[in-house]
């Protein structure tokens, strides 16, 4: 997923590297039936970005689940959510 959160936020001119996107997850699991699986993921972002930047890195951010392959893959099954922190930094 933060690969292509990364992608999305390259695209719009807005470097992830190095150490400017990091992500902690965090997962749930639960034993629906008597057996283990993993019904909940939290994702939290942290973007240090370029001033002026913001709105870009907040579009990217709402709208890169659609195109993550990870996220698609467990769409319907697992719920994720996400949060995130953007800071912005004179460059």
């Amino acid at each position: 997923m933060t690969g292509t959160l990364s992608g999305a936020l390259e695209a719009r001119k807005i470097p992830t590297s190095p150490d400017k996107l990091q992500a902690e997850a965090q997962g749930t699991i639960d034993a629906p039936e008597g057996v283990m699986k993993i019904t909940h993921i939290q994702l939290h972002f942290q973007l240090e970005i370029p001033n002026g930047k913001r709105s870009e890195a907040e579009r990217a951010l709402s709208v890169f689940e659609r195109n993550c392959p990870v996220a698609q893959t467990l769409k319907g099954s697992v719920q994720i959510d996400y949060d995130w922190e953007i800071k912005e930094l004179d460059v």
